[in-house]
Protein backbone atom coordinates (compact mmCIF):
# COMPACT_ATOMS: atom_id res chain seq x y z
CA UNK A 1 0.00 0.00 0.00
CA UNK A 2 2.88 2.36 0.81
CA UNK A 3 4.05 2.04 -2.79
CA UNK A 4 0.60 2.18 -4.39
CA UNK A 5 -0.53 5.57 -3.01
CA UNK A 6 2.45 7.58 -4.31
CA UNK A 7 2.07 5.88 -7.70
CA UNK A 8 -1.62 6.82 -7.91
CA UNK A 9 -0.82 10.35 -6.75
CA UNK A 10 1.77 10.74 -9.51
CA UNK A 11 -0.76 9.56 -12.10
CA UNK A 12 -3.33 12.04 -10.79
CA UNK A 13 -0.88 14.93 -10.84
CA UNK A 14 0.13 14.01 -14.35
CA UNK A 15 -3.49 14.02 -15.50
CA UNK A 16 -4.04 17.48 -14.02
CA UNK A 17 -1.05 19.04 -15.77
CA UNK A 18 -1.75 21.47 -18.60
CA UNK A 19 -0.78 20.12 -22.01
CA UNK A 20 2.78 20.98 -22.96
CA UNK A 21 3.38 23.50 -25.71
CA UNK A 22 4.57 22.10 -29.00
CA UNK A 23 8.35 21.92 -29.16
CA UNK A 24 10.08 24.32 -31.54
CA UNK A 25 11.57 22.74 -34.62
CA UNK A 26 15.34 22.68 -34.09
CA UNK A 27 17.67 23.97 -36.78
CA UNK A 28 18.63 21.53 -39.50
CA UNK A 29 22.08 19.92 -39.27
CA UNK A 30 24.72 22.48 -40.15
CA UNK A 31 22.52 25.47 -39.38
CA UNK A 32 23.19 25.77 -35.66
CA UNK A 33 26.71 27.12 -36.15
CA UNK A 34 25.29 29.86 -38.40
CA UNK A 35 22.77 31.06 -35.83
CA UNK A 36 24.04 34.56 -34.84
CA UNK A 37 23.80 33.71 -31.13
CA UNK A 38 26.01 30.66 -31.62
CA UNK A 39 28.29 32.27 -34.20
CA UNK A 40 29.20 35.10 -31.85
CA UNK A 41 30.22 32.66 -29.13
CA UNK A 42 32.44 30.86 -31.65
CA UNK A 43 34.11 34.21 -32.39
CA UNK A 44 34.66 34.58 -28.65
CA UNK A 45 36.23 31.10 -28.52
CA UNK A 46 38.57 31.96 -31.38
CA UNK A 47 39.72 35.21 -29.77
CA UNK A 48 40.18 33.65 -26.33
CA UNK A 49 42.00 30.49 -27.43
CA UNK A 50 44.21 32.48 -29.80
CA UNK A 51 45.23 34.66 -26.85
CA UNK A 52 45.71 31.66 -24.55
CA UNK A 53 48.04 30.00 -27.05
CA UNK A 54 50.07 33.19 -27.43
CA UNK A 55 50.21 34.40 -23.84
CA UNK A 56 50.73 30.97 -22.25
CA UNK A 57 53.38 30.21 -24.89
CA UNK A 58 51.71 26.93 -25.81
CA UNK A 59 53.36 25.39 -28.88
CA UNK A 60 50.03 24.45 -30.42
CA UNK A 61 46.49 23.38 -29.65
CA UNK A 62 43.35 22.21 -31.41
CA UNK A 63 39.73 22.50 -30.31
CA UNK A 64 36.42 21.07 -31.48
CA UNK A 65 32.84 21.60 -30.31
CA UNK A 66 30.13 19.09 -31.25
CA UNK A 67 26.40 19.42 -30.84
CA UNK A 68 24.83 16.00 -31.39
CA UNK A 69 25.72 15.14 -35.01
CA UNK A 70 26.94 18.62 -36.00
CA UNK A 71 30.54 19.74 -35.78
CA UNK A 72 29.94 23.31 -34.62
CA UNK A 73 33.56 24.36 -34.42
CA UNK A 74 37.02 23.00 -35.22
CA UNK A 75 40.19 25.03 -35.24
CA UNK A 76 43.90 24.88 -34.54
CA UNK A 77 46.14 27.53 -32.97
CA UNK A 78 49.90 27.83 -32.92
CA UNK A 79 52.18 25.16 -34.31
CA UNK A 80 52.15 21.40 -34.60
CA UNK A 81 55.92 21.60 -35.15
CA UNK A 82 57.56 24.72 -33.74
CA UNK A 83 60.82 24.15 -35.61
CA UNK A 84 59.18 24.26 -39.05
CA UNK A 85 56.37 26.68 -38.12
CA UNK A 86 53.82 24.09 -39.28
CA UNK A 87 50.36 25.25 -38.24
CA UNK A 88 48.21 23.26 -35.84
CA UNK A 89 44.84 22.45 -37.45
CA UNK A 90 41.72 20.41 -36.66
CA UNK A 91 43.39 17.59 -38.62
CA UNK A 92 46.58 17.65 -36.52
CA UNK A 93 47.14 14.37 -34.69
CA UNK A 94 48.09 14.35 -31.00
CA UNK A 95 48.64 11.57 -28.54
CA UNK A 96 45.35 11.28 -26.64
CA UNK A 97 47.10 9.39 -23.86
CA UNK A 98 44.59 8.16 -21.28
CA UNK A 99 41.55 8.87 -23.44
CA UNK A 100 42.67 5.55 -24.94
CA UNK A 101 41.09 3.99 -21.84
CA UNK A 102 37.62 4.85 -23.15
CA UNK A 103 38.18 2.81 -26.32
CA UNK A 104 39.55 -0.07 -24.27
CA UNK A 105 36.53 0.09 -21.98
CA UNK A 106 34.12 0.09 -24.93
CA UNK A 107 35.94 -2.99 -26.27
CA UNK A 108 35.53 -4.73 -22.92
CA UNK A 109 31.81 -3.91 -22.80
CA UNK A 110 31.35 -5.15 -26.36
CA UNK A 111 32.67 -8.51 -25.19
CA UNK A 112 30.39 -8.34 -22.14
CA UNK A 113 27.36 -7.71 -24.35
CA UNK A 114 28.43 -10.57 -26.61
CA UNK A 115 28.37 -12.90 -23.60
CA UNK A 116 32.12 -13.55 -23.64
CA UNK A 117 32.80 -12.08 -20.21
CA UNK A 118 31.11 -10.68 -17.10
CA UNK A 119 32.08 -7.67 -15.05
CA UNK A 120 32.38 -9.85 -11.96
CA UNK A 121 34.72 -12.26 -13.74
CA UNK A 122 38.10 -12.70 -12.13
CA UNK A 123 40.87 -11.25 -14.26
CA UNK A 124 42.68 -14.56 -13.94
CA UNK A 125 39.78 -16.31 -15.68
CA UNK A 126 40.71 -14.56 -18.92
CA UNK A 127 44.41 -14.06 -18.23
CA UNK A 128 45.70 -17.31 -16.67
CA UNK A 129 49.15 -15.75 -16.35
CA UNK A 130 47.83 -12.97 -14.10
CA UNK A 131 49.16 -13.26 -10.57
CA UNK A 132 50.21 -10.56 -8.13
CA UNK A 133 51.52 -10.62 -4.61
CA UNK A 134 50.47 -8.75 -1.49
CA UNK A 135 46.79 -9.63 -1.62
CA UNK A 136 45.31 -8.94 1.86
CA UNK A 137 44.05 -12.05 3.61
CA UNK A 138 40.37 -12.68 2.92
CA UNK A 139 40.20 -9.92 0.26
CA UNK A 140 38.09 -10.44 -2.86
CA UNK A 141 40.04 -11.11 -6.07
CA UNK A 142 40.70 -8.58 -8.81
CA UNK A 143 37.74 -8.42 -11.21
CA UNK A 144 37.02 -6.85 -14.58
CA UNK A 145 34.75 -4.37 -12.78
CA UNK A 146 37.67 -3.32 -10.59
CA UNK A 147 39.84 -2.68 -13.63
CA UNK A 148 37.29 -0.42 -15.36
CA UNK A 149 36.46 1.60 -12.23
CA UNK A 150 40.05 1.94 -10.94
CA UNK A 151 38.97 0.23 -7.74
CA UNK A 152 40.99 -2.95 -8.29
CA UNK A 153 43.60 -2.15 -5.66
CA UNK A 154 46.37 -2.62 -8.23
CA UNK A 155 49.37 -0.26 -8.27
CA UNK A 156 49.20 2.68 -10.63
CA UNK A 157 51.93 1.48 -13.01
CA UNK A 158 53.85 -1.52 -14.23
CA UNK A 159 57.16 -1.37 -12.34
CA UNK A 160 59.03 0.31 -15.22
CA UNK A 161 59.97 4.06 -15.32
CA UNK A 162 58.29 4.65 -18.67
CA UNK A 163 57.18 8.17 -17.78
CA UNK A 164 60.83 9.14 -17.30
CA UNK A 165 62.73 10.73 -20.17
CA UNK A 166 64.55 10.96 -22.33
CA UNK A 167 64.16 7.25 -23.14
CA UNK A 168 60.54 6.74 -21.98
CA UNK A 169 61.09 2.96 -21.86
CA UNK A 170 57.53 1.68 -22.34
CA UNK A 171 57.68 -2.11 -22.08
CA UNK A 172 56.33 -4.52 -24.70
CA UNK A 173 53.28 -6.59 -23.78
CA UNK A 174 55.40 -9.65 -23.00
CA UNK A 175 57.45 -7.73 -20.43
CA UNK A 176 54.27 -6.36 -18.83
CA UNK A 177 52.99 -9.90 -18.34
CA UNK A 178 56.30 -11.06 -16.95
CA UNK A 179 56.63 -8.19 -14.47
CA UNK A 180 53.13 -8.13 -13.00
CA UNK A 181 53.82 -11.27 -10.99
CA UNK A 182 56.73 -9.53 -9.24
CA UNK A 183 54.54 -6.61 -8.09
CA UNK A 184 52.24 -6.34 -5.08
CA UNK A 185 48.74 -5.06 -4.51
CA UNK A 186 48.48 -1.49 -3.30
CA UNK A 187 45.04 -1.74 -1.66
CA UNK A 188 42.36 -4.25 -0.84
CA UNK A 189 40.18 -4.54 -3.99
CA UNK A 190 37.08 -2.33 -4.28
CA UNK A 191 37.77 -0.24 -1.19
CA UNK A 192 39.34 2.97 -2.57
CA UNK A 193 39.88 4.67 -5.91
CA UNK A 194 43.41 4.36 -7.31
CA UNK A 195 43.92 5.41 -10.89
CA UNK A 196 45.81 2.58 -12.57
CA UNK A 197 47.42 2.43 -15.99
CA UNK A 198 48.28 -1.15 -15.13
CA UNK A 199 44.59 -1.88 -14.55
CA UNK A 200 43.43 -0.58 -17.95
CA UNK A 201 46.37 -2.26 -19.66
CA UNK A 202 45.07 -5.52 -18.20
CA UNK A 203 41.54 -4.58 -19.32
CA UNK A 204 42.82 -4.40 -22.88
CA UNK A 205 44.38 -7.83 -22.47
CA UNK A 206 41.09 -9.18 -21.06
CA UNK A 207 39.08 -7.83 -24.01
CA UNK A 208 41.54 -9.33 -26.47
CA UNK A 209 41.56 -12.70 -24.73
CA UNK A 210 37.75 -12.84 -24.56
CA UNK A 211 37.43 -11.99 -28.25
CA UNK A 212 40.34 -14.10 -29.41
CA UNK A 213 41.65 -10.99 -31.17
CA UNK A 214 44.55 -8.70 -30.15
CA UNK A 215 43.51 -5.45 -28.49
CA UNK A 216 44.77 -3.28 -31.35
CA UNK A 217 42.75 -5.17 -33.96
CA UNK A 218 39.73 -5.27 -31.67
CA UNK A 219 39.68 -1.47 -31.25
CA UNK A 220 40.48 -0.72 -34.88
CA UNK A 221 37.96 -3.12 -36.41
CA UNK A 222 35.28 -2.86 -33.75
CA UNK A 223 35.28 0.90 -33.03
CA UNK A 224 37.50 3.09 -35.21
CA UNK A 225 36.60 1.71 -38.63
CA UNK A 226 32.81 1.59 -38.08
CA UNK A 227 32.84 5.20 -36.81
CA UNK A 228 34.97 6.44 -39.69
CA UNK A 229 37.78 7.52 -37.36
CA UNK A 230 40.40 7.32 -40.08
CA UNK A 231 42.84 9.70 -38.36
CA UNK A 232 43.00 7.65 -35.15
CA UNK A 233 45.74 5.10 -34.52
CA UNK A 234 46.41 2.66 -31.69
CA UNK A 235 50.09 3.69 -31.43
CA UNK A 236 52.48 6.59 -32.12
CA UNK A 237 53.32 5.46 -35.65
CA UNK A 238 56.58 6.64 -37.22
CA UNK A 239 54.75 7.27 -40.50
CA UNK A 240 52.97 10.27 -38.93
CA UNK A 241 55.94 11.79 -37.06
CA UNK A 242 57.01 15.21 -38.29
CA UNK A 243 53.86 15.31 -40.37
CA UNK A 244 50.30 15.07 -39.04
CA UNK A 245 51.40 13.87 -35.58
CA UNK A 246 52.32 17.00 -33.63
CA UNK A 247 55.73 17.16 -32.03
CA UNK A 248 55.47 17.04 -28.25
CA UNK A 249 57.11 19.57 -25.93
CA UNK A 250 57.69 19.59 -22.18
CA UNK A 251 56.11 21.85 -19.59
CA UNK A 252 57.90 25.22 -19.39
CA UNK A 253 61.09 25.43 -17.40
CA UNK A 254 61.69 28.36 -15.06
CA UNK A 255 63.16 30.38 -17.90
CA UNK A 256 60.00 29.82 -19.93
CA UNK A 257 61.55 27.45 -22.48
CA UNK A 258 60.06 24.10 -23.50
CA UNK A 259 62.12 21.17 -24.66
CA UNK A 260 61.26 18.89 -27.54
CA UNK A 261 60.13 15.44 -26.36
CA UNK A 262 61.95 12.60 -28.18
CA UNK A 263 59.85 10.19 -30.21
CA UNK A 264 58.52 7.21 -28.26
CA UNK A 265 56.05 4.35 -28.58
CA UNK A 266 53.76 3.21 -25.78
CA UNK A 267 53.94 -0.46 -26.76
CA UNK A 268 52.51 -2.76 -24.06
CA UNK A 269 50.80 0.11 -22.20
CA UNK A 270 48.86 1.15 -25.33
CA UNK A 271 45.41 0.05 -24.05
CA UNK A 272 45.84 2.59 -21.24
CA UNK A 273 47.66 5.44 -22.98
CA UNK A 274 48.86 4.66 -26.50
CA UNK A 275 46.40 6.06 -29.05
CA UNK A 276 46.71 9.12 -31.29
CA UNK A 277 43.82 11.06 -32.79
CA UNK A 278 42.49 14.45 -33.89
CA UNK A 279 39.85 16.73 -32.39
CA UNK A 280 37.64 15.98 -35.40
CA UNK A 281 37.89 12.23 -34.87
CA UNK A 282 37.18 12.47 -31.15
CA UNK A 283 34.24 14.65 -32.16
CA UNK A 284 32.99 11.67 -34.18
CA UNK A 285 33.44 9.48 -31.10
CA UNK A 286 31.39 11.97 -29.05
CA UNK A 287 28.69 12.18 -31.74
CA UNK A 288 28.39 8.39 -31.71
CA UNK A 289 27.74 8.48 -27.96
CA UNK A 290 25.10 11.20 -28.31
CA UNK A 291 23.50 9.43 -31.28
CA UNK A 292 23.38 6.11 -29.47
CA UNK A 293 21.91 7.57 -26.29
CA UNK A 294 19.31 9.46 -28.32
CA UNK A 295 18.27 6.46 -30.39
CA UNK A 296 18.02 3.92 -27.59
CA UNK A 297 19.16 1.28 -30.07
CA UNK A 298 22.37 -0.62 -30.73
CA UNK A 299 25.38 0.74 -32.59
CA UNK A 300 28.64 -0.93 -31.57
CA UNK A 301 27.09 -1.06 -28.09
CA UNK A 302 23.58 -1.26 -26.74
CA UNK A 303 22.39 2.19 -25.64
CA UNK A 304 21.73 0.89 -22.14
CA UNK A 305 25.29 -0.38 -21.95
CA UNK A 306 26.65 3.09 -22.72
CA UNK A 307 24.36 4.57 -20.08
CA UNK A 308 25.71 1.98 -17.64
CA UNK A 309 29.26 3.01 -18.50
CA UNK A 310 28.49 6.70 -17.95
CA UNK A 311 26.77 6.27 -14.57
CA UNK A 312 28.78 6.45 -11.36
CA UNK A 313 29.78 2.87 -10.59
CA UNK A 314 32.37 3.56 -7.91
CA UNK A 315 32.75 6.47 -5.50
CA UNK A 316 35.91 6.93 -3.48
CA UNK A 317 35.15 6.98 0.27
CA UNK A 318 36.27 10.61 0.33
CA UNK A 319 33.41 11.49 -2.09
CA UNK A 320 35.85 13.46 -4.27
CA UNK A 321 36.36 11.02 -7.14
CA UNK A 322 33.60 9.21 -9.02
CA UNK A 323 34.00 6.85 -11.93
CA UNK A 324 31.81 4.92 -14.33
CA UNK A 325 32.96 1.95 -16.38
CA UNK A 326 36.00 3.51 -18.01
CA UNK A 327 34.40 6.98 -18.02
CA UNK A 328 35.25 9.72 -15.59
CA UNK A 329 32.04 11.25 -14.21
CA UNK A 330 32.14 14.68 -12.60
CA UNK A 331 30.02 17.67 -11.66
CA UNK A 332 30.56 21.31 -12.64
CA UNK A 333 27.99 23.63 -11.17
CA UNK A 334 24.66 21.83 -11.35
CA UNK A 335 25.54 19.66 -14.35
CA UNK A 336 27.05 16.22 -14.78
CA UNK A 337 29.75 15.58 -17.35
CA UNK A 338 31.40 12.42 -18.62
CA UNK A 339 34.59 11.87 -20.57
CA UNK A 340 38.28 11.48 -19.86
CA UNK A 341 41.52 13.43 -19.90
CA UNK A 342 44.90 12.49 -21.28
CA UNK A 343 48.38 13.34 -19.97
CA UNK A 344 51.62 11.85 -21.29
CA UNK A 345 55.05 13.14 -22.35
CA UNK A 346 54.52 16.12 -24.65
CA UNK A 347 50.73 15.96 -24.91
CA UNK A 348 47.55 16.72 -23.00
CA UNK A 349 43.93 16.29 -24.03
CA UNK A 350 40.36 16.31 -22.75
CA UNK A 351 37.09 14.90 -24.00
CA UNK A 352 34.06 16.44 -22.25
CA UNK A 353 30.48 15.31 -22.93
CA UNK A 354 27.25 16.71 -21.50
CA UNK A 355 24.73 14.10 -22.54
CA UNK A 356 21.49 15.92 -21.65
CA UNK A 357 22.37 18.92 -23.82
CA UNK A 358 24.05 16.71 -26.43
CA UNK A 359 27.11 18.93 -26.42
CA UNK A 360 30.75 17.84 -26.37
CA UNK A 361 34.09 19.62 -26.48
CA UNK A 362 37.51 18.24 -27.39
CA UNK A 363 40.79 19.92 -26.50
CA UNK A 364 44.31 18.80 -27.46
CA UNK A 365 47.74 20.37 -27.08
CA UNK A 366 51.32 19.30 -27.75
CA UNK A 367 52.77 20.30 -24.40
CA UNK A 368 52.45 19.66 -20.67
CA UNK A 369 51.87 21.71 -17.56
CA UNK A 370 48.36 23.00 -18.33
CA UNK A 371 44.83 22.16 -17.18
CA UNK A 372 43.24 20.52 -20.23
CA UNK A 373 39.92 19.97 -18.48
CA UNK A 374 39.64 23.68 -17.77
CA UNK A 375 40.04 24.50 -21.46
CA UNK A 376 37.40 21.97 -22.49
CA UNK A 377 35.08 23.28 -19.76
CA UNK A 378 35.52 26.90 -20.88
CA UNK A 379 34.58 25.91 -24.43
CA UNK A 380 31.43 24.22 -23.13
CA UNK A 381 30.52 27.11 -20.82
CA UNK A 382 30.82 29.61 -23.68
CA UNK A 383 28.83 27.71 -26.31
CA UNK A 384 26.20 25.78 -24.32
CA UNK A 385 23.88 28.68 -23.35
CA UNK A 386 23.80 30.03 -26.91
CA UNK A 387 23.17 26.60 -28.42
CA UNK A 388 20.31 26.05 -25.98
CA UNK A 389 18.68 29.36 -26.94
CA UNK A 390 19.08 28.64 -30.64
CA UNK A 391 17.48 25.22 -30.30
CA UNK A 392 14.60 26.43 -28.13
CA UNK A 393 13.87 29.50 -30.24
CA UNK A 394 15.34 28.97 -33.72
CA UNK A 395 13.54 32.00 -35.16
CA UNK A 396 14.52 34.35 -32.35
CA UNK A 397 17.96 35.25 -33.67
CA UNK A 398 18.63 38.62 -35.23
CA UNK A 399 21.41 39.02 -37.75
CA UNK A 400 24.33 41.19 -36.70
CA UNK A 401 24.54 44.63 -38.27
CA UNK A 402 27.03 44.17 -41.16
CA UNK A 403 28.26 47.73 -40.64
CA UNK A 404 29.76 46.69 -37.31
CA UNK A 405 32.18 44.22 -38.91
CA UNK A 406 34.51 47.16 -39.65
CA UNK A 407 35.25 47.45 -35.93
CA UNK A 408 36.07 43.78 -35.36
CA UNK A 409 39.68 42.93 -34.56
CA UNK A 410 42.34 43.00 -31.87
CA UNK A 411 43.43 46.29 -30.31
CA UNK A 412 46.57 46.70 -28.16
CA UNK A 413 47.73 49.09 -25.50
CA UNK A 414 50.76 48.78 -23.22
CA UNK A 415 48.66 49.51 -20.14
CA UNK A 416 45.35 47.83 -20.94
CA UNK A 417 46.76 44.81 -22.79
CA UNK A 418 44.54 43.41 -25.54
CA UNK A 419 40.94 44.09 -26.44
CA UNK A 420 39.26 41.74 -28.93
CA UNK A 421 36.19 43.26 -30.58
CA UNK A 422 33.52 41.37 -32.54
CA UNK A 423 29.76 41.68 -33.29
CA UNK A 424 27.51 40.62 -30.41
CA UNK A 425 23.71 40.76 -30.27
CA UNK A 426 22.65 44.20 -31.59
CA UNK A 427 26.03 45.78 -30.95
CA UNK A 428 29.58 44.68 -30.20
CA UNK A 429 31.48 42.79 -27.52
CA UNK A 430 34.92 43.58 -26.16
CA UNK A 431 36.96 40.74 -24.68
CA UNK A 432 40.09 41.63 -22.68
CA UNK A 433 42.81 39.00 -23.04
CA UNK A 434 44.34 37.16 -21.38
CA UNK A 435 41.42 36.46 -19.04
CA UNK A 436 40.65 33.48 -16.84
CA UNK A 437 36.90 33.36 -17.54
CA UNK A 438 35.98 34.86 -20.92
CA UNK A 439 32.25 35.11 -20.29
CA UNK A 440 32.84 37.00 -17.04
CA UNK A 441 35.37 39.30 -18.72
CA UNK A 442 33.14 40.05 -21.73
CA UNK A 443 32.10 43.70 -22.10
CA UNK A 444 28.94 44.29 -24.16
CA UNK A 445 28.69 47.50 -26.19
CA UNK A 446 25.49 49.22 -27.35
CA UNK A 447 25.40 51.55 -30.40
CA UNK A 448 25.41 55.24 -29.40
CA UNK A 449 26.06 57.16 -32.62
CA UNK A 450 28.45 57.10 -35.53
CA UNK A 451 31.50 54.98 -34.58
CA UNK A 452 30.41 55.30 -30.94
CA UNK A 453 29.21 52.72 -28.41
CA UNK A 454 28.41 52.62 -24.70
CA UNK A 455 29.27 49.86 -22.28
CA UNK A 456 26.20 47.89 -21.18
CA UNK A 457 26.39 47.35 -17.44
CA UNK A 458 25.15 44.20 -15.73
CA UNK A 459 22.11 46.09 -14.45
CA UNK A 460 21.15 47.14 -17.99
CA UNK A 461 22.23 50.77 -17.67
CA UNK A 462 24.82 52.38 -19.92
CA UNK A 463 28.39 53.08 -18.86
CA UNK A 464 31.37 54.81 -20.46
CA UNK A 465 31.71 55.55 -24.16
CA UNK A 466 33.92 53.57 -26.53
CA UNK A 467 34.81 55.42 -29.72
CA UNK A 468 36.41 54.10 -32.90
CA UNK A 469 38.55 56.02 -35.38
CA UNK A 470 38.26 54.88 -38.99
CA UNK A 471 40.51 55.42 -42.00
CA UNK A 472 39.55 56.59 -45.48
CA UNK A 473 38.23 53.12 -46.35
CA UNK A 474 35.93 53.10 -43.32
CA UNK A 475 38.01 50.46 -41.48
CA UNK A 476 38.52 51.05 -37.75
CA UNK A 477 42.16 51.70 -36.86
CA UNK A 478 41.96 52.88 -33.26
CA UNK A 479 39.73 52.38 -30.19
CA UNK A 480 39.33 55.07 -27.53
CA UNK A 481 38.22 54.22 -23.99
CA UNK A 482 38.69 56.19 -20.78
CA UNK A 483 40.38 58.95 -22.82
CA UNK A 484 43.14 56.57 -23.98
CA UNK A 485 43.72 54.91 -27.33
CA UNK A 486 44.29 51.30 -28.31
CA UNK A 487 45.83 50.69 -31.72
CA UNK A 488 44.33 48.07 -34.01
CA UNK A 489 46.81 45.20 -34.22
CA UNK A 490 45.04 42.53 -36.26
CA UNK A 491 41.81 41.63 -38.01
CA UNK A 492 39.65 38.98 -36.33
CA UNK A 493 40.55 35.36 -36.98
CA UNK A 494 37.92 33.31 -38.82
CA UNK A 495 36.05 30.85 -36.61
CA UNK A 496 37.28 27.87 -38.63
Amino acid sequence: MARTIPALLLLLLGALRAPAAAAATPPAPGELARDPRVAQTLSLLTAWFDAEQAHRRLPGLSLAVVRDQELLYARGFGHAHVETKSAATPQTMYSICSISKLFTSVAVMQQRDAGRLRLDDLVSKHLPWFSIGGMPEGAPPVTVFGLLTHSSGLPREVDVPYWTGPEYPFPPAGKVRAMVGAQEMLYRPETVFQYSNLGLTLAGEVAGAAAGTPWAELVTGGILDPLGMKATEVEHLDSWRGNRLATGYTAPRRDGTREKVPAYEVRGIAPAAGMTSTVEDLGRFASWQLRLLGSGKTELLDADTLREMQRVQFMDPGWKTSWGLGFQVWRSGEKTFVGHNGYCPGYQSQLLVQTEEKLATVFMTNTNGIDAQRYAQVAYDVVAPAAKKALEDPKGAKAHDPAFVRYAGRYDNWLAGEANVFPWDDGLALLPTPSEKPLDALVKLKPAGEHRFRRLRDDGTLGEEIRFEVDATGRAVRLWRFSNAMERAADPLPAK
